[in-house]
């Protein structure tokens, strides 16, 4: 069969069907849960400095002005990461004979939420909590120091004495393990360095630091760490009603 030559060239003008055009894959929407797992990854990823409105919306692949509809400010963000930690807590119920071991055990758990996430206890400091994750934890750390005979007014400030020091402990051990890693901080020495420094130092000025530089250096893990809380502790056992 003879095709009309007309049809034919007709057919060689038209223009092809445009493919369909690709569908923009939709962004999951902005939730406060959301921006919190954003904050975390950047301080997990960068560190606390790095954290900003800025770099949040970042990993949200947004801007900044989207997050304002979901928290307030920074000090926001704050305290919902240290919220999230703190959801990660197991509390025990609080047990007479035994307040001293779970006091030390809830420090130590977040000691080591706050190491999971470099300088991330900061936020921390001098923070006044609302967050629910944050007040059960102090609830649960109250009720085990009164279980223990603990006076009230004694166990809300040895709460806030313990919480300083986990955060200040966990921040230093931080920021030592950062400047280690970068090679220009050179100032970070090891022990047996640190030693033969205390003991060349001049003996008429030095003597006790020249005599006793193993003593002050010494101390693997967490062992200062198991100290100092150890000393709060046993204070408050102390001060118990005979």
């Amino acid at each position: 069969m003879t095709v009309d030559p007309e049809r034919r060239r007709a057919a060689r003008h038209v223009q092809p069907t445009s493919p369909p055009a690709p569908q923009r894959r939709r962004k999951p929407p902005i939730t406060v849960a959301r921006i919190t797992d954003a904050a975390l990854q950047v301080v997990a990823t960068q560190g606390y400095d790095a954290l900003t409105m800025r770099s949040v919306a970042a990993v949200l692949d947004t801007g900044p002005a989207s997050l304002y509809a979901h928290v307030v400010n920074k000090a926001d963000i704050d305290e919902l990461i240290i919220g999230r930690l703190c959801s990660q807590l197991a509390l025990p119920a609080p047990d007479p004979a035994a307040w001293r071991g779970q006091i030390l055990d809830v420090c130590a758990q977040i000691r080591d939420q706050y190491l999971r996430y470099p300088g991330i206890s900061r936020a921390a400091l001098a923070m006044v909590a609302t967050n629910l994750d944050v007040l059960r934890v102090n609830e649960g750390m109250l009720a085990i120091l009164l279980a223990g005979g603990i006076e009230p007014q004694t166990a809300a400030w040895a709460i806030d004495a313990l919480s300083l020091y986990v955060a200040g402990y966990a921040l230093e051990t931080s920021l030592v393990a950062q400047r280690r890693g970068r090679q220009e901080d050179d100032w970070v020495v090891g022990r047996d360095e640190l030693v033969q420094r205390f003991a060349a130092l001049p003996e008429d000025t030095f003597p006790q630091t020249r005599r006793y530089a193993a003593e002050l250096t010494s101390g693997t893990g967490h062992e200062r760490f198991d100290f100092a809380l150890g000393l709060i502790v046993d204070n408050l056992a102390q001060r118990l009603p005979a």
